[in-house]
C-alpha cells in the first residue's frame, strides 16, 4: 500500500472513530445541545406532600426563575423546581424552551397550594397564571400531582434554607 493510501486509510479509520465517539457522547448526554440548560448551580430540598417527598431546586433569584426548566429535555420522577418570590402576587409562568411536559402548582405564603395547572412543552403562547397572590409556584413532571393525589389546599411541607437570599 501507498503512504498515500495508507494515509487515507488511517484518517478515514480516525474519522469514524471520531464521529462514533460523538454519537456516543450525544446520546449519553454528555455533549450539550444547542441551547445549553440554565448555567446556575441551584442548591436542592426535599419538600413533602401528603407525605410523597420530592426533589427540587431552588429558584429563588430573578435569573435563576427566569431561567427555570428551560432546555432540559427531562426531569427525574420524583424531581421538580420550587420558584421562591419575595413577595406576594399574581405569578404568570410560560413554556418558552421548556421541552418537559409539566404541572405547577402555585402556592400561597404557608405552602398551601391554591391552583394547579397543566403546562404543555415548548408553548410560547399559552401562559399560566395564579388568579390570586402566591409567593410559591412548584414545577414537577406533567400528572405528577394526580398520580399522588395532590389538590388544591393540600399544603407543600419545606424547610428552606434560612441563608437564601430571595430577590
Amino acid at each position: 500500500m501507498k503512504q498515500s493510501e495508507l494515509f487515507n486509510f488511517w484518517c478515514k479509520k480516525a474519522a469514524c472513530l471520531l464521529a462514533s465517539c460523538l454519537t456516543v457522547m450525544f446520546l449519553s448526554g454528555c455533549l450539550p445541545s444547542a441551547a445549553p440548560a440554565c448555567p446556575y448551580e441551584l442548591p436542592a430540598v426535599v419538600v413533602s406532600i401528603n407525605g410523597q417527598d420530592l426533589f427540587v431546586e431552588l429558584a429563588f433569584t430573578p435569573e435563576t426563575r427566569s431561567c427555570g426548566l428551560s432546555n432540559r429535555y427531562t426531569l427525574g420522577e420524583d424531581n421538580g423546581m420550587l420558584f421562591l418570590f419575595p413577595t406576594m402576587e399574581k405569578r404568570t409562568f410560560w413554556m418558552k424552551n421548556t421541552h418537559i411536559p409539566l404541572s405547577i402548582a402555585f402556592m400561597d405564603d404557608t405552602g398551601t397550594i391554591v391552583m394547579i395547572h397543566q403546562m404543555e412543552a415548548d408553548q410560547t403562547s399559552t401562559t399560566y397564571h395564579s388568579f390570586q397572590s402566591v409567593r410559591y409556584a412548584l414545577e414537577v413532571n406533567q400528572g405528577w400531582f394526580r398520580l399522588h393525589g395532590i389538590k388544591n389546599g393540600d399544603r407543600v411541607e419545606m424547610a428552606l434554607p434560612t441563608i437564601l437570599n430571595v430577590r
